[in-house]
């Protein structure tokens, strides 16, 4: 389940950037499960609403957490030493640095670093 919920996150994560580059920005803020403004025909194949492979559900975080774009999943069902493994798998390891870290009820992997504009 790690491995798929690893795969869905980069594949999240590549989508936002696709819909950044066709529309210049990045779609606003938006509360776990709900598919941010304008990101259906993006997110069609992606079950976005769904519980994600880890428990919890996936989130768009913009502006929010000192991060201007990440994908997050909020409240998944891993201890912190499983989400420790996953951070292992896609970045450093460490849940407080680098792209994939801890957020308040969650985690993200960062898509853009920075405020919002």
């Amino acid at each position: 389940r790690e491995k798929l919920f690893i795969a869905d996150l980069r594949v999240a994560r590549d989508i936002f950037i696709q819909y950044n580059v066709a529309n210049a920005s990045f779609p606003a803020e938006s509360i776990p499960g709900a598919v941010p403004d304008g990101m259906i025909s993006y997110l069609s194949k992606m079950h976005w609403t769904d519980e994600t492979s880890i428990g919890g559900q996936w989130d768009w975080d913009y502006g929010v957490n000192g991060i201007k774009a990440a994908v997050a999943v909020y409240g998944p069902n891993r201890s912190n030493a499983e989400m420790e493994e996953i951070d292992l798998a896609i970045d450093d390891g460490n849940l407080s640095s680098g792209s994939f870290r801890s957020k308040p009820g969650g985690f993200v992997l960062v898509v853009e670093e920075g405020n919002e504009n």
